[in-house]
């Protein structure tokens, strides 16, 4: 019974709205400028979080979660060298990967200095040796430049390869360029490494990293003098995911190494500043809401004021209808039908219009801050705008549907 009920409501609403054109226009415009305020906003402001997510994770290591063995254990206030240092395997790794998620990024690294020398040069040069896994591509400071980064099949055979930054291969190779050193063999610790790859320059400063695989690091580094100890590290992909991420990893330390785990291993993440993000994108979330909820509350008011008008011309009408058999549940959905219709219309409208506004505030946002900032469109701002519209097309439509299905025939009818 009530599928007809609706339909006949929804039809004699398009014929009241389509009496009175004008009024429904200015009535619809409310919402298309609501509708369109908060698919802009919504829109400019995934873009702009997606920026600064990308600008924090290429700029800072809250993403990034620590695991290192610790060298040395304190009796007293003394620290003594550690007999049973932890030694993390690239099976620790792959179990870590296996918590963290697959889009997480998980590596081994040692990291010290060495000297490098070339066959047609021997004078040393200091580098930056960094130990990794060939995952480490992606997130590379500059793209190469030249060659390739070692592989993943180089990676598992700790193959004696290298992918030099630019900085040291200019200084290894001043006269014929950096990229020439592509396919030469530089001297670690009297090894030879094959160069099969050279980056870019960075944008600012020098990098004099020399990137290989763990097991080659390590021979390519002097031997320490209290241990040099490999570092898990472990980078989520969004900020959020870190605190939960590092409990997971706390707790299979625990279980494997038991109560004394912490003593052993020194589990890192920047906590305080992953919080302060955090902060920071729910105000920002929050702020873009309560500005788009004040665009929605005008157009509601408008709709509201014009369903109000509405039910006093019409009074006669509704008196009559009652008074042949009509109750006050048809003349309820009448008036929603026609608030619902409003917004629905309207919120369409405003869908187009807020997303040509977000693009294009976007271009000029990009062309002024030269920020790469592009408006972010998803099913979700979709879902939000249709859902807030019908939302506000009941809420401020249910006062004049309910005033108009009170009304008594006799005097409804008698209405001037």
């Amino acid at each position: 019974m009530l599928g007809p009920i609706v339909t006949t409501s929804l039809r004699v609403g398009f014929d009241t709205l389509r009496a009175n054109p004008l009024r429904t226009l200015l009535s619809t415009l409310g919402i298309i400028m609501g509708v369109g305020a908060l698919v802009s906003v919504l829109s400019l402001g995934d873009g702009m979080e997606r920026f600064a997510r990308s600008q924090i994770e290429r700029t800072t290591d809250l993403h990034t979660i620590s695991v290192t063995p610790s060298l040395f254990r304190t009796v007293e206030g003394q620290r003594f060298p550690r007999t049973d240092v932890v030694r993390l395997e690239r099976d620790d790794a792959d179990s870590v990967r296996t918590l963290a998620g697959a889009d997480a990024t998980v590596t081994l690294v040692v990291r010290d200095q060495s000297l490098v020398t070339t066959r047609a040069d021997t004078t040393p040069h200091v580098a930056e040796v960094i130990g990794t896994f060939a995952s480490v591509e992606r997130e590379l400071p500059t793209p190469m430049a030249a060659g390739r980064f070692f592989s993943l099949e180089e990676d598992r055979a700790d193959a004696a390869v290298v992918v030099l930054a630019d900085g040291l291969a200019r200084q290894l190779s001043p006269v014929r360029g950096p990229s020439s050193l592509v396919g030469d063999t530089v001297i670690f610790q009297r090894r030879p490494y094959a160069v099969v790859g050279v980056l870019a320059p960075p944008s600012t400063g020098r990098s004099l990293a020399a990137y290989m695989p763990v097991g080659a690091a390590t021979a390519a580094l002097p031997p320490p003098m209290l241990g040099r100890p490999t570092t898990l590290m472990v980078k989520a992909t969004r900020v959020e995911d870190v605190p939960t991420i590092r409990a997971r990893i706390e707790t299979w330390f625990a279980a494997r190494y038991g109560a004394s785990w912490k003593e052993r291993i020194n589990v890192g993440t920047n906590q305080v500043r992953v919080e302060q993000v955090q902060q920071s994108l729910l105000v920002f979330k929050l702020f873009m809401g309560a500005l788009t909820g004040i665009s929605l509350l005008v157009g509601g008011i408008g709709i509201m004021n014009v369903l109000l008008a509405s039910v006093v011309e019409r009074t006669r009408e509704i008196g009559i209808r009652k008074a042949t058999g009509a109750r006050q549940r048809h003349i309820l959905l009448q008036f929603l039908s026609e608030s619902v219709t409003i917004t629905g219309v309207g919120s369409l409208i405003g869908l187009v219009v807020g997303t040509g506004a977000a693009f294009g505030a976007a271009a000029v946002m990009r062309r002024i801050t030269k920020a790469q900032i592009f408006a972010g469109f998803s099913v979700s701002t979709l879902v939000v705008a249709v859902v807030a519209s019908v939302v506000v097309g009941i809420a401020f439509g249910l006062y004049p549907a309910l005033r108009a299905a009170r009304l008594s025939p006799i005097e409804a009818i008698h209405h001037e």
